[in-house]
């Protein structure tokens, strides 16, 4: 393993992080959308991580060296939360709304521990800056 495959691992884990942090805002956002472009109310979205080997044939340590990469972003298939509100214009003919079943408290948590690790995905970027830099004054 090189400084190399650290830096790229660490940066798969933050872009991966970012797109997480992506989809939770969307969430957020979309909380109490009614109405969407594909009919109905907006489905919560997740992003799906897989593994990624990042050198197949190269010694069994490098085989084990994986990168976060984003396989799809799931969209939940739930019904939503039925509210009775007559006044709402997208009420239907017993006066409910369907809203997004989507828990404000549930993305608050998903957006702290996808700050966390994106957080401690750069503290290794720096870390592995500041080896390389010391390994350069010891060559010096």
């Amino acid at each position: 393993m090189d400084l190399l495959d650290t830096l790229n691992i660490s940066a798969s884990g933050l872009s991966a992080q970012r797109t997480r942090l992506q989809t939770v805002a969307s969430n957020m956002a979309n909380a109490r959308t009614t109405r969407t472009a594909d009919g109905g109310p907006y489905k919560r979205r997740a992003p799906v991580f897989q593994a990624s080997m990042i050198d197949r044939f190269g010694d069994m340590m490098d085989q084990e060296l994986s990168q976060v990469q984003i396989s799809e972003i799931d969209t939940a298939e739930t019904e939503g939360m039925r509210v009775f509100d007559p006044d709402h214009p997208d009420a239907d003919a017993e006066g409910f709304v369907t809203y997004p079943d989507i828990n404000i408290l549930h993305e608050m948590v998903d957006m702290m521990n996808a700050s966390r690790s994106y957080e401690a995905n750069a503290k290794v970027l720096d870390t592995t800056f500041e080896m390389a830099a010391r390994a350069l004054e010891i060559g010096r």
